[in-house]
């Protein structure tokens, strides 16, 4: 019987890819974003522009799609504008504040209702 090496080389593909993985650039939003607008300007070819930042051109194409489309959806009122921090801690603030009537409003109902129950029952007797 003969062996094969196969079985050997699949692992250390493995491991290579999972290198791979972990080291490839991670990048933020606005880096996406000056990338696709250098493209746009046309200054450079797109494979030019690819080999200088290091990606491959179906991910520039990627995030090009990406970000006409989101502006093609911004533009025609499709999405609505993310909230400030300002914003969300005043809407958590007031929430809390709502939650707080809340909770006092049952209690004094709940009062009430065994205030009424209590005294109606002692009236008939």
């Amino acid at each position: 019987m003969k062996q094969t090496s196969g079985p050997a080389k699949k692992p250390a593909e493995a491991v290579i890819k999972d290198i791979r993985r972990a080291t490839r650039g991670q990048f933020s939003s606005e880096e996406k974003i000056r990338v696709v607008l250098e493209g746009l300007r046309g200054e450079d070819s797109i494979a030019e522009l690819c080999r200088r930042e290091g990606i491959a051109a179906s991910m520039y194409y990627g995030w090009s799609k990406e970000f006409l489309e989101a502006g093609k959806k911004r533009l025609s009122g499709d999405t609505a504008r993310a909230a400030t921090t300002d914003e969300v801690r005043d809407l958590r603030r007031e929430a809390g504040a709502l939650k707080e009537v809340v909770a006092d409003l049952v209690l004094e109902n709940r009062l009430l209702k065994k205030k009424s129950m209590s005294g109606a029952g002692g009236d008939e007797a």
